[in-house]
């Protein structure tokens, strides 16, 4: 029997390797409205309220990879009201216009895309309570529905300069070569459970009820190796909310040959594709 993560298992800041790091920073503070929460030489730390939400790590020697490789789809910061997130979209369209990519009502959230200066996908979303989620044989209900961002903005956009609310790190979207693999790494090894799949074109999971804490899909990526270094996601952090779960991760993973990093305090490994994930215990 596979072995669940706990149900208090949450995600937290992603790692993005950087080329401008002035360009970006300014980007997800100036635009997105985070703060920065700490700078120590090339490495920048974004979030709200005291949460990290993106690190930035300055790495100009690398390039990019092809749309093609596995690596990032996209970093999703939820918000906690739909004011809040109102203030962030409008403030993302006024310094930077040419960055929205699209948006749309997921039943369970209403989410607004973007792309970072170095074409990184950024999601800002607000979820429905979950008493409204759907769910049918534990799958949660998701669709692809228009959102009228303008619509959307002129209902909920109460304070364009309110940057303060809570925001952090709700969801983190994959490129992946294949969703059997994927399937087989993040719900049979880490201990994810499904909550939503697309057949070969996409996997959505989660721990303790959420509609995902990650997702993969191939529509870009179908047949990607592993990655090379480049330009884009570092790291992927999972909080985990005990010493003990994170050590049970450790065993079941190096129990399956997939070999880890463990300094007591955070465990880090790599997905299939070369994705690396950093387990650090929440607080």
């Amino acid at each position: 029997m596979t072995e669940i993560l706990d149900a208090r298992t949450d995600v937290g800041a992603v790692t993005l390797k950087v080329g401008d790091l002035d360009a970006m920073t300014d980007y997800y503070a100036r635009g997105i409205g985070l703060s920065v929460l700490g700078q120590e030489g090339d490495r920048v730390t974004l979030g709200r309220l005291g949460v990290p939400s993106v690190v930035l790590e300055h790495t100009p020697l690398l390039k990019h990879a092809p749309s093609s490789a596995a690596g990032l789809f996209h970093t999703a910061i939820l918000f906690g009201e739909q004011s809040d997130l109102a203030s962030s979209v409008f403030s993302v369209a006024r310094h930077f216009p040419t960055s929205f990519t699209g948006s749309s009502d997921h039943l369970v959230s209403k989410a607004l895309y973007f792309d970072d200066p170095e074409g990184n996908g950024v999601e800002l979303y607000w979820d429905r309570p979950r008493e409204q989620w759907g769910w049918e044989d534990g799958r949660v209900a998701m669709a692809t529905e228009y959102l009228d961002p303008n619509a959307f903005l002129r209902e909920n956009l109460v304070d364009p300069d309110a940057l303060d609310g809570a925001a952090a790190v709700g969801h983190v979207h994959l490129k992946v070569g294949d969703i059997t693999t994927a399937h087989e790494f993040y719900v049979d090894t880490v201990g994810f459970e499904v909550t939503a799949e697309y057949g070969t074109q996409a996997l959505f999971v989660s721990a303790g009820g959420y509609h995902h804490h990650l997702a993969m899909n191939t529509w870009q990526s179908r047949g990607a190796q592993g990655r090379w270094p480049a330009l884009g996601l570092g790291e992927v952090t999972i909080e985990l909310p005990t010493d003990d779960e994170r050590g049970a991760l450790g065993a079941r993973l190096a129990s399956r040959g997939i070999a880890t990093r463990d300094d007591g305090r955070v465990l880090t490994f790599e997905d299939p594709w070369n994705n690396e994930i950093r387990v650090v215990v929440a607080g």
